[in-house]
């Protein structure tokens, strides 16, 4: 089994490739060729640890814990993960990795993607709200994905400056009031939004409401129960949405320049498997990690 560490993760994802295996991925999600669990988690007093499992043809079979507490504070971060995959014929342990970077750029990577299928041809002006990891890791991604003219990062108390004639608007925070209104949205924006809290959301009700197109990542996942859904989607009728994957495969998305898109995220495993498996393709190749022998067991 091949150990990586942070650093050894951070040194071999790809991001320019991790967009388009992204797109791949969730091709597969939403074609029903992918074995994905709900997300299941156990609660601590201050925070909680998730798992998601998932079998995704292209990457093979593997499961993420991450850690979700809220009340880090810098340098330690409120998202904390490893991700461990297996052989998908004989179900060895092939690799054990820090999945805390992963779930970083996977999830920008995600919502640059649907920036990407999404926003207007002529977008130039983006608009990235909060200032922690996954604003710094939208940074990364969504200029991958599109040609910004500008990007503008906001923290409270600067947003309705960023959001007011931003072409497309990234919501990355851990806010359980809204921060990003319908009010200030110009017309024909994209909105993305990658925060989750189980108290209340980042974004303004009116907004989910405006948007004439709705996309998320899996319609069984967006809609699950808690610890899994999107709580800003309570309400929305899952069959009126969109599929990431069902974008890559050629559905329509935006019907014309004026119209509000939406993207809602609440992570899946498939993009964590998608991601792991650049990773450890990339380190086998370059000779990255730690292999350990992991001793056998006879019955």
């Amino acid at each position: 089994m091949l150990v990586l560490t942070r650093a050894d993760v951070e040194a071999c994802l790809d991001l320019d490739g991790l967009i388009d295996a992204l797109a791949a991925a969730h091709v597969e999600l939403s074609r029903g060729e992918v074995s994905m669990p709900a997300r299941i988690a156990a609660f601590a007093p201050r925070g909680l640890l998730g798992a998601m499992p998932a079998y995704l043809p292209s990457a093979g079979i593997g499961a993420k814990l991450v850690s979700v507490y809220p009340g880090n504070r810098a340098p330690l971060p409120s998202h904390q993960a490893a991700i461990v995959l297996f052989d998908a014929d004989t179900g060895l342990a092939t690799a054990f990795m820090d999945g805390t970077h992963i779930t970083a750029m996977r999830t920008a990577g995600a919502a640059a993607l649907s920036a990407k299928l999404l926003a207007r041809a002529d977008a130039k002006v983006l608009a990235i709200i909060g200032t922690g990891v996954q604003s710094r890791a939208a940074q990364e991604m969504f200029p991958r994905a599109r040609g910004f003219a500008e990007v503008r990062v906001a923290g409270r108390g600067e947003v309705e400056d960023a959001v007011r004639g931003a072409d497309v608007v990234h919501a990355a925070t851990h806010a359980a009031e809204p921060i990003v209104f319908a009010e200030w949205l110009s017309e024909g924006v994209h909105v993305s939004s990658v925060g989750y809290n189980t108290d209340g959301s980042e974004l303004d009700g009116a907004i989910v409401e405006r948007a004439d197109l709705i996309c998320v990542e899996s319609r069984d996942s967006s809609f699950a129960p808690p610890p899994g859904g999107a709580t800003e989607l309570a309400g929305v009728d899952p069959a009126a949405v969109v599929e990431l994957g069902e974008l890559v495969g050629g559905r329509s998305g935006r019907g014309s320049p004026g119209e509000i898109t939406l993207y809602k995220s609440v992570g899946v495993a498939v993009q964590d498997l998608a991601a792991a498996a650049l990773v450890l393709q990339e380190a086998r190749t370059r000779k990255i990690g730690l292999e350990i022998e992991l001793e056998e067991i006879h019955a």
